[in-house]
């Protein structure tokens, strides 16, 4: 159905106005963001359904034909991330009615958070590079306020970086919009994709490509444009955090993929192998910065930007099994980060603070909070049989058919250090003896009691943590649907056909 297609982006846009409309309201507030983001997960679930059946969905708005009008297209790749996007942030959402204070949402927290979830929906599903570009700066303005919210030093300070380099890229990505619509005077991606074959100054294409590869690669975190990542992803609320972490870097690498297997794929003995050494290096060079790290959210912003490099080895690859594979790794990634985050905030409710040395005795005073950390944890570092482990298999196999020994060498090492950086927190978190000594640095704050952290805490993290384990557990029907996504993007005829009503 083609309301699928629209109703992602309606439901966060009606859920935002009316939740402005309660604006001194908290509890109806509350109220209408998680039934919001509920419609959300439900529209999503829908919109997956249907294209798997049904193939691939397109949508004219306004019944302008392509490539005239505003379209909207969903394939199997996108219609997963909007699925993804609809559940993940009904989790956060469930988890910020004890993780958001009450200032926060009198200043307009839960309709922030839709306009997040509406800019994030919206650039899955634009089948126009322009609206993608209209699409991120409504991402870049909702972000920027959460990130902020609550006028804290450190907010402010890693949201003037975080906001910056964005803007930067934000430029850059028009400049490149611009310069293709010279070229080939269309800004449908499908229709882009069949004037790009009549173009004859491949150079010049090649020269727009690597514009789009540094635009979308700051805005995805990749080497050497990801330090804006580690500064500002851990100064916000840890739902704030979570949400950043498991979808916003994943919007510069879903562009990055639909760019790279729909348009510049003429040149791929240039381009790709830039992206496969970009994955390498951001692979090594963020576990190194993660493992210098003594605090736990600065060692997750970190290890975030390192597992980034396995999600675009996998577009470097550019081979079926390699797409495959990254695709398969973004489900778990996204799963995997927000649960992480949200462990990282109840571990700030019990004793106000994140940084390690401050931390200890987690396992022994909850060790249900230490199985919801150790799961998503190994998970990350790939040990069998959970998810993280059947993604670098895959990613790995993948590199091993086109003799790349190199990017191997980096994922295994990578992996390994995932794993060390994962025990520093584990050792100093949830191992070691509890310091006496509160933390000078946590405002005054006490740890949280246990009866406010059982239900809008535990529930929604322990319900990701599930699912990672089930995912490890029953790795077939994930790996099925990403084959099926792949294979898509792999052989874009489909897309372009559906969109531009058979035209070749």
């Amino acid at each position: 159905m083609k309301m699928f297609l629209l109703l992602p982006i309606l439901i966060p846009f009606l859920t935002a106005i009316v939740s402005i409309l309660a604006w001194n309201r908290r509890y109806w507030q509350r109220l209408f963001s998680v039934a919001g983001t509920a419609g959300l997960a439900v529209a999503g679930s829908g919109l997956l359904m249907s294209v798997w059946s049904g193939g691939i969905q397109a949508a004219q708005i306004g019944n302008w034909p392509a490539p005239f009008g505003i379209t909207l297209v969903a394939d199997l790749f996108s219609a997963v991330l909007v699925f993804l996007a609809g559940w993940t942030g009904l989790a956060v959402v469930f988890y910020s009615l004890a993780g958001i204070d009450s200032d926060r949402e009198s200043f307009g927290y839960h309709p922030l958070v839709q306009i997040l979830l509406m800019g994030v929906c919206g650039a899955f599903l634009t089948g126009d590079i322009f609206n993608l570009y209209v699409w991120f700066e409504v991402l870049l303005i909702a972000s920027f306020v959460l990130m902020e919210l609550g006028g804290e030093k450190a907010q402010l300070e890693g949201a003037v970086k975080y906001v910056s380099l964005n803007l930067i890229a934000s430029a850059l990505f028009l400049t490149a919009v611009a310069i293709l619509y010279g070229m080939v005077g269309s800004l449908n991606m499908a229709d882009v994709a069949v004037q790009l074959r009549t173009v004859t100054r491949p150079g010049m294409l090649t020269t727009v490509a690597m514009l789009f590869l540094l635009a979308f690669g700051i805005k995805a975190a990749i080497f050497p444009l990801f330090f804006w990542l580690p500064a500002s992803y851990h100064t916000p609320p840890a739902p704030v955090s979570a949400l950043f972490a498991g979808l916003l870097t994943k919007v510069g690498v879903y562009a990055l993929f639909r760019v790279f297997t729909l348009w510049f794929v003429h040149d791929v003995q240039t381009t790709h192998p830039v992206i496969l050494v970009a994955a390498g290096l951001t692979m090594v060079t963020g576990i190194l910065g993660a493992l210098a790290q003594r605090e736990f959210r600065r060692i997750l912003s970190f290890n975030l930007v390192s597992h980034i490099g396995y999600l675009i080895m996998g577009l470097g690859l550019l081979t079926p099994l390699a797409l495959a594979g990254a695709i398969f790794y973004i489900i778990h990634e996204i799963i995997v980060k927000t649960s992480l985050f949200l462990v990282s905030g109840v571990v700030y409710h019990l004793h106000g603070t994140y940084r390690l040395e401050r931390l200890g005795g987690l396992y022994s005073a909850h060790p249900g909070v230490a199985v919801l950390f150790l799961i998503p944890a190994l998970s990350l570092a790939g040990i069998p049989p959970l998810p993280g482990f059947w993604g670098k298999l895959i990613l790995i196999r993948a590199a091993l058919e086109k003799e790349q020994f190199l990017i191997v060498s980096a994922a295994l090492v990578t992996g390994l250090l995932t794993l060390f950086s994962m025990i520093i927190i584990w050792s100093e978190a949830f191992w070691k003896r509890a310091p006496n000594h509160p933390d000078p640095q946590s405002g005054g704050r006490g740890p949280s009691s246990p009866s406010q952290l059982r239900s809008l805490l535990i529930l929604p993290t322990a319900t990701l943590v599930l699912i990672t384990f089930v995912m490890g557990l029953v790795p077939a029907p994930v790996f099925t649907l990403a084959s099926r996504a792949a294979e898509q993007l792999a052989n874009p005829a489909g897309y372009i056909q559906t969109v531009l009503k058979g035209t070749p």
